[in-house]
Formats: C-alpha cells, structure tokens, sequence
C-alpha cells in the first residue's frame, strides 16, 4: 500500500486492566485490528507543471521524511521514470564526498531527519547548483535558510516564513514557473545593458585617448560628450521592456565576468575601429575644423551607438528578434533628434555647426558597415564561446 502513495498505520489491542501502567515491553500478544490508510492526493495538473519546469531546466528533487516507498509512489506520479532514490540511512554512512557526486543524481531523498535536509542543500549548491527549496514546517526553516532560495507558503508556520526568501499567496504553483520566467527575461535584459554600456564606454574611451594624440582640438567638447551619454543612455533604458528570445528562457543563465570582459572588448574595439574611420572621412576628406569634427563625431557616435542596440541585443540575426516597442520608439525619437540638432538654435550652444549633406551619405555607409561587421562579430563570437564551453564540459566529463 506505501507503494501505492498510501501512508499506512497498523493497528492493534491488547485487554488490560485501566489502572495498569503500560511500558513498550506491553506491546506484545496483541490484536490486529487492520491498518488506516492516508492518502494526500496530488494537485490536479501538478504533473504538467513538473514537465514545464524541466523543460525550463529546473530539476526536480524530493526531500521529504515520508517511507522510500510512499516517496517513490509520488515520484512515478509526477513522471519521473525510475527515481533514483536515496534514504536518510544511506546518508550516515556517507561522507560528504560521496554526497557530492551522488546527490545531483538523485531524485528522491526519503526518511530524512530534519539535519539532513539541510546537508542536502549545502552539497548540492557546493557541486555548482542553485538550490530553491520549498518547505512550509517547522523542521523545514534550516534548509529554507541554506537554500539559494527559500520557497514557503502563506500557510505555512511562523518560522517557516521568516526562513523563506519568498512566501506564495496563492494556492497553485503557476506562479513558481512565472517567477522563473519573468526572473529570466528581467536577468537577460539586465546582461543586454551591461554589455551594451560597458563595450559602448570602453570605445568611446579608446576613441577618444586616440583622437587626442593627433588632433590639435578635443575631439568633443565636455558638454558634448555629457550629452552623447544622455541620448545614448534613452534607448538603453528602454532595454527593462524589451522583448526576450526564447533561447534565454529555455534555460538557466548565469553571471559570468569573464563573458563580459570579452564581449566589452570585442565589440568595444569593434566600434572604434568606425571611431577612426569617421575621423578619416573627416579630416581628408571634408577637412573638417574643430566644430566639423566635433558635430560629425557627434553624430556618428550617437546614431550608430542607438542602432548598434538592435543588433548585440540578441543572439539571433537581428532582422529575426525585433525589439520591445518602447526601445524601438527610444530609437527612432534620438535618431531623428540627432539629426535635426546641428539645425536647431540650440547647436551654437552646444558648439556644433551644419553639417554637409555628403557627409550623410558617408555617415550612412560607415554605419551600414558598422552593422554588418558587428552581426559577424557577433555570429563569430558566440560561436567561440560555445565551442569554448563545450571543451570544458568535455574536461569536466572527463575527470
């Protein structure tokens, strides 16, 4: 019957005299009487919800102090074929070396102490895990507290709920799949603009250490460049609203400094290398003075920094994931801003001139150029880093 997912009592009866005093010795020479069967069914589409989570790379594990067979029972109900499973007993007899490599292959933990719970979840986030735990008991709160996220119910004990780094209000557990999905999309967006400022800045800034080495002017006046940052900065904060690709909610992402580093410098490089080209077109071809260069720097740097979101955006080609439309309004707004602001009252402030129409027709192929290049550095790039991580799998395996 435990097989079944019943929680099964036997009971039994002995004749005594009332006012005799009973000891565990008593528990002998007994009548059975039959068993009481338990049994807490699963939620009506739990199932299904278990399936989505491990489509979204989320693995499933039980920990529970219920009898292997009763926990083997709920494992097969949810569709976990063949659970691997281990008990508490197991546990004591193994060190915390043999947990290390056992634990991530395992899908069910029975008869476990409230400790162990806790032992579980420390091995499982130092085998390179991040570890939810859901619980809502008493004996519950030290693996809530050790978890990388402690999950509890509103009704759920006191302490319970002050261990847990979530408590859910509602019933179902929908809202755990729309947590990790809405926790994706804001962590891809959050990387988009990291690696868009950090690539967009260390440009400019080797642009402009560069200029400076030749030219007898700043290459842009300081309330120029504070007014590149603004504009610049409009598109990128509409990057919290814009569209995710479904590759980078299918699966976890992770924080990963050393991926910044090369995508900052890569594409960071990549756009000076246009820097300089622009400067070319304006000191031989247009011979530009101090407020030709400025305005045509401007102006280049700018348009080219706002569309250049469209294409490091995502991983896909570009033309292929179109943005949110709040980033793609930003876009258009500061495009035609640019453009219109060297015939405004308030160029003469800022220090720019007119800028000549044949310049357009450079700007707009320097540009275009721009685009193309990054889209290949990009295909380039992910393409080294896959091939990159998949070496080091391979070596991980390997050991």
């Amino acid at each position: 019957m435990s097989a079944q997912g019943f929680r099964t009592l036997g009971v039994a009866y002995k004749p005594a005299d009332a006012k005799q005093d009973f000891t565990k010795a008593d528990e002998k020479d007994m009548v059975f009487l039959g068993f009481i069967t338990l049994f807490d069914p699963l939620k009506a589409n739990v199932a299904d919800l278990m399936a989505k989570m491990n489509d979204l790379g989320v693995k499933l594990k039980f920990i529970t102090g219920d009898n292997a067979l009763v926990a083997k029972s709920l494992a097969l109900q949810i569709g976990i074929k063949d659970p691997q499973i281990l008990t508490g007993a197991d546990l004591l007899k193994m060190s915390n070396s043999a947990l290390f490599h056992k634990a991530p292959l395992t899908d069910v933990f029975a008869e476990v102490e409230p400790n162990q719970k806790e032992r579980i979840i420390t091995i499982l986030k130092k085998a390179g895990h991040v570890v939810g735990f859901m619980g809502d008991g008493i004996n519950d709160a030290p693996a809530l507290h050790s978890a990388d996220v402690g999950i509890s119910v509103n009704t759920a004990v006191d302490v319970a709920k002050e261990a847990a780094d979530i408590v859910l209000l509602s019933s179902g557990l929908e809202v755990l799949i729309d947590g990790i999905i809405e926790g994706r999309k804001t962590f891809a967006n959050t990387m988009k603009y990291i690696f868009m400022a950090t690539s967009a800045n260390f440009g400019n800034m080797f642009s402009m250490a560069g200029a400076s080495l030749f030219l007898k002017f700043l290459p842009l006046l300081p309330k120029q460049i504070l007014l590149t940052n603004l504009l610049t900065d409009f598109p990128e904060m509409a990057i919290a609203t814009d569209r995710v690709d479904q590759i980078n909610i299918q699966s976890p992402q992770r924080w990963d400094l050393g991926f910044i580093k090369r995508f900052m410098i890569t594409f960071g490089l990549l756009s000076s290398v246009f820097d300089y080209l622009t400067f070319g077109v304006l000191l031989f071809v247009f011979h530009a003075n101090e407020k030709l260069f400025q305005t045509g720097w401007f102006a280049e740097s700018v348009i080219s920094a706002t569309l250049i979101v469209l294409v490091v955006r995502t991983r896909l080609p570009f033309f292929k994931s179109l943005p949110g439309k709040y980033l793609a309004i930003a876009t258009v707004l500061i495009l035609m801003l640019v453009l219109a602001l060297p015939l405004t009252p308030l160029a003469t402030w800022f220090g720019f001139t007119r800028l000549p129409l044949t310049y357009y027709g450079w700007m707009l192929l320097i540009i275009l150029f721009y685009l193309g290049s990054a889209e290949l550095a990009k295909r380039w790039f992910y393409r080294k880093m896959n091939a990159a991580a998949n070496k080091q799998m391979l070596t991980v395996l390997k050991k």
